[in-house]
């Protein structure tokens, strides 16, 4: 049963006709008596809650009937309604418990979706899903319980249409989880579209996003589609969306709430049906809490939530994944696999690998073709080039190794921050930011 407590009999009998022909039971509310009441008396799978159900308009009885319900039953999820002139007051809802927040007037199709995935969410966890036969995990290779954790939540958010963020360090992995995602959602069939925000300019923003008309612009001899019209009926994948720039961080908010956009230089509005995954390696609520990035834009990609744990918290998972890489590369070059070593195992398992799995991949891709031998030894890693052997850093720190790495690996490669990046496993972005955090000169 879901409630719905709005003060405007036109909402709740509009609503109330949607939501039952889409096969659920309703009970409808008109203030707090009794909307608590109702919950008292029958708890609801949902319920949708307007913030302003009196004369009053400020949202404070929403919050406060929000709180109750949430004392009265923490886990039941609550998704707000509100008009977009008052986003300020669904974040705040949202920090006091709420799952989802909708704008008035709503999108039928896109309410339902939030309604499905909410109740899905809520569900109690049964068996693992993601030790189903029908969840695919391809190119995702690992055992250890780190890793075993982030596909059971995989498993559980793909197939709703919730919004996902993945966060993480650099080189973790992050793509190929938004990718499960897509595969093991109803939308497998559609694309996925994968835009690196961090290599994208304010001014080419919009283009490139909601795409342009001819004579948009002195470049725009034709007509061009943008990434969200790309990715209708599919997912789109937006890439270092910790990089993008306060300007756009509103136009992305808009089209994220209502699915609508125009292309540049057209004033027809377009509508586009869009899974959203988002990925970053910096801490987002560091940057609400400096005013960076947007408040209420971190609530609306981070519905849910999936954090990938670093190669250094994986030590079971570093020997599948170097056999996995060296059958790869083997491949690829067209030579016979190697095999590894115990020794080899246990080495490349004691180093904290500041670039992760990117950085393992290119260390077992560089030792395979310098040491050219049917069989890998920890000998062989060391000598590899820039491989740096974690014993080598006596009793410094994980960030004396990942300074004093980067500062090699740079001087290695004479100031070439791109090819320094390549060789760490890591993005440009990425060794900026350690270069900043260590006071690195190229």
């Amino acid at each position: 049963m879901i409630l719905i407590v709005d003060d405007d009999a036109v909402v709740r009998a509009s609503l109330s006709m949607l939501l039952r022909h889409a096969g659920y039971e309703v009970s409808t509310a008109d203030g707090s008596a009794t909307a608590v009441e109702a919950v008292r008396r029958a708890t609801p799978q949902l319920v949708l809650l307007d913030m302003n159900f009196s004369r009053f308009t400020t949202g404070d009885e929403g919050l406060t009937l929000l709180r109750q319900f949430k004392l009265l039953v923490p886990d039941m999820p609550v998704i707000l309604m509100t008009a977009w002139g008052s986003i300020d007051l669904a974040v705040e809802g949202m920090r006091a418990g709420a799952f989802d927040f909708i704008t008035k007037p709503w999108d039928n199709r896109r309410l339902l979706a939030r309604i499905a995935t909410a109740i899905d969410m809520a569900r109690p966890a049964g068996n693992d899903p993601a030790s189903s036969d029908s969840f695919d995990r391809s190119m995702i290779v690992g055992e250890s319980p780190a890793l075993r954790s982030v596909l059971e939540t995989v498993a559980r958010v793909a197939p709703t249409s919730a919004p996902v963020l993945i966060t993480g360090e650099s080189g973790t992995g992050k793509e190929l989880i938004a990718e499960a995602i897509h595969r093991n959602s109803p939308r497998h069939s559609g694309p996925f579209v994968k835009v690196n925000l961090g290599g994208l300019s304010q001014s080419l923003f919009e283009s490139e996003m909601f795409g342009h008309v001819k004579g948009a612009f002195t470049d725009a001899v034709s007509d061009r589609i943008g990434r969200f019209e790309a990715a209708d009926g599919g997912t789109i994948f937006l890439d270092e969306i910790g990089e993008l720039d306060s300007v756009c961080q509103v136009k992305l908010l808009r089209v994220l709430q209502e699915q609508r956009f125009e292309r540049l230089g057209s004033s027809k509005t377009r509508s586009v049906d869009v899974r959203v995954v988002c990925a970053t390696n910096a801490d987002l609520r560091a940057m609400v809490a400096a005013r960076t990035f947007r408040e209420d834009l971190y609530y609306r990609i981070n519905l849910v939530g999936v954090e990938l744990p670093p190669l250094r918290a994986r030590g079971a998972d570093v020997a599948l994944l170097a056999r996995h890489f060296a059958a790869d590369a083997a491949r690829r070059h067209g030579i016979p696999e190697p095999q590894l070593l115990p020794d080899a195992a246990a080495y490349l398992a004691s180093l904290p690998w500041p670039g992760n799995i990117r950085e393992l991949k290119n260390l077992v891709e560089r030792t395979i073709i310098i040491a050219g031998k049917d069989a890998l030894g920890a000998d062989d890693f060391r000598s590899s080039g820039d491989a740096t052997s974690a014993a080598s850093v006596p009793s410094g720190t994980l960030d004396a190794f990942e300074r004093a790495r980067i500062a090699d690996t740079l001087a290695a490669c004479r100031g070439n921050i791109s090819r320094a990046a390549a060789m760490l496993g890591l993005s440009r972005a990425a060794l900026y930011r350690r270069m900043e955090k260590y006071d690195i000169r190229p």
